[in-house]
């Protein structure tokens, strides 16, 4: 981490913005730069101070960094390692914050130049808020970061990569990325899915009568709609894959319902409310949960 000197975010949104004041607060001897292809961002960023430097030029933002993290929409991958990647210095890392890292290992694989080295991130915070007015340095604090790596990928690039995630006082955990991808589908894209058929299945109406417990079963649902196509489109299989087993498990409450079969019903909730009460205590025993 001390040879680090500078680092380089494109994409100044929430978690890009909060990236850069993370590190300018775990290291004042790191540089960070930001760039956003948008005029009215970076002045905002710049107005809002957080990167050292916004830059209006995206071969300039990386013509000098040890690291660039990509924090844009996973389908703007590929076109940003083929524009950045004549600029890019030897032996810079690259990486990216995407929900999905299948696709962007191939990208880097075809695009990026062989005397640089590309490793995946996935830091797992967030809100359903957007922009780089909600950014903030403590964003990143005890959130889990998971780092893909395939046989190809640079040891020595992976470790620099592990020390700079836990400096922000992420914890760390290594994936290959066909394992994130699978994982992921269930934990995050699949939920996603389920609060926008929620809401989209619901009388317009009828949603003022909701109350907090179908706002937090929903509130994900706010996410971005261009973000999520791409992570959606770009984890495809594994999505279908969870959308027919939530499909299946719906079946089966239906048929109990219809029925009338109650036990069958008090056993299907009994079993999803002692998964989640266990699921609570392995986050809590971890402080994952505060």
């Amino acid at each position: 981490m001390k040879k680090l000197r500078q680092v380089t975010v494109i994409g100044m949104g929430l978690l890009g913005g909060s990236i850069t004041l993370a590190v300018s607060r775990a290291s004042g001897g790191i540089k960070t730069v930001g760039y956003s292809h948008r005029a009215s961002t970076r002045a905002k960023a710049r107005r809002l101070r957080v990167a050292d430097e916004v830059v209006n030029n995206l071969q300039e933002s990386v013509a000098c960094a040890d690291i660039v993290i990509l924090a844009t929409p996973v389908c703007t991958f590929e076109d940003m390692f083929a524009q950045i990647a004549d600029a890019l210095p030897a032996g810079c890392i690259v990486t990216d914050i995407g929900s999905t890292k299948v696709m962007p290992h191939r990208w880097a694989a075809r695009r990026l130049p062989k005397n640089v080295h590309y490793v995946g991130s996935h830091p797992i915070a967030g809100s359903e808020q957007r922009g780089v007015e909600f950014a903030r340095d403590d964003l990143l604090d005890r959130a889990l970061c998971i780092l893909t790596a395939t046989q190809s990928t640079n040891r020595r690039a992976l470790e620099t990569l592990k020390r700079f995630w836990l400096s922000l006082g992420c914890t760390v955990r290594l994936l290959s990325p066909r394992q994130h991808d699978r994982i992921f589908a269930d934990v995050s894209h699949l939920p996603h899915i389920t609060a926008a058929a929620l809401i989209n299945a619901s009388d317009s109406a009828e949603l003022r009568f909701a109350g907090k417990g179908f706002m937090d079963t929903s509130r994900i649902a706010s996410g971005p709609a261009n973000i999520w196509a791409d992570v959606l489109l770009t984890n495809a299989a594994n999505c279908a894959k969870g959308i027919d087993r939530v499909t299946r498990e719906l079946a089966r409450l239906k048929r109990a319902i219809r029925s009338g079969d109650i036990k069958r019903i008090e056993r299907l909730l009994d079993a999803a409310r002692n998964k989640r009460s266990k699921l609570i205590e392995y986050k809590m025993s971890r402080k994952e949960l505060i």
